[in-house]
């Protein structure tokens, strides 16, 4: 595994130039690994939960820890929260922590993330956490990034209650009640496992206490049992192959805007298009 000084530098290279990104990344070998999503409401201890499986997975395996964190108005950057917040990752010598800015991406990741995250793989790294800004109903790209999604919730949080309703119970694979020493949490796990059932979703759904460790030790043999299936399955190299389309969309996507920087153009092109199909599809039907 190459250092972790050179490790930095280059996915600063991937952050700031997507364009890039591909070529850098083909240098080096193809080798399979798990990313592990992390995504929920604010305050309901994404980055805590992340610290606490990182350190435990840390004792059998290389990790790395991409945080993203809000993109700064004033200078473009991550504000690093989320990396601070981790304290005990940060002291083991085999977990790498890195902070992206979302820069302002709709699903709350931005597109080189996609790039950074098969690098960290090819270089050596096992399990790679992705921790998402969380912001309610828009953190869906985790689901294109991830082979395995935690969905945190917390009681006492509205925007728990909008998921419920909204649908996006759905991006999870493993869904995670933390803080489960506060009033609500039994009511929470309750209406969570009533949803899933009435929807026709069967997921794995437990409470925990990020902060005293209570019962992470359950939720990392699961995420463990996941992770067998998939390395077992032809799953994992189909979410491999998903991942490098959606990356490959997230880059001409990114050409586009470089070629037309001013938002109107690129509007106008997509206006047009979409109009042409509009009209084609009429003339199908007439």
């Amino acid at each position: 595994m190459i250092s972790e000084r050179e490790v930095a530098k280059t996915l600063t290279l991937i952050e700031r130039d997507p364009l890039r990104a591909k070529e850098i990344v083909s240098k080096y070998p193809e080798r399979d690994y798990f990313v592990v999503g992390i995504t929920g409401s604010p305050g309901s201890g994404k980055s805590t939960m992340t610290d606490k499986l990182a350190e435990m997975f840390a004792m059998e395996k290389d990790v790395a820890i991409i945080a993203v964190d809000p993109t700064s108005a004033f200078t473009g950057g991550a504000f690093l929260g989320d990396r601070i917040r981790m304290r005990r990752s940060a002291r083991r010598k085999n977990i790498f922590i890195r902070s992206m800015a979302s820069r302002g991406a709709v699903g709350g990741l931005s597109p080189g993330i996609y790039d950074a995250v098969e690098f960290l793989g090819r270089v050596g790294y096992d399990i790679i956490f992705v921790e998402t800004v969380g912001v309610g109903q828009s953190e869906t790209d985790i689901v294109n990034l991830a082979d395995l999604v935690l969905l945190i919730l917390a009681p006492g949080s509205g925007d728990d209650v909008q998921m419920l309703k909204a649908g996006i119970m759905e991006i999870g694979d493993i869904y995670v009640v933390n803080k489960q020493d506060l009033d609500g949490s039994q009511k929470l796990l309750a209406n969570i496992e009533a949803t899933l059932k009435l929807s026709g979703i069967d997921r794995d759904v437990i409470s925990t206490n990020s902060v005293t460790g209570e019962n992470i030790d359950n939720l990392k043999k699961i995420i463990q049992s996941h992770l067998t299936v998939l390395s077992q399955t032809e799953k994992l190299k189909k979410n491999r192959k998903d991942r490098y389309r959606f990356n490959l969309l997230n880059t001409l996507f990114s050409i586009l805007r470089t070629s037309y920087k001013k938002t109107e153009d690129l509007e106008k092109i997509i206006n047009f298009y979409a109009s042409k199909e509009e009209k084609d599809n009429g003339s199908k039907k007439d």
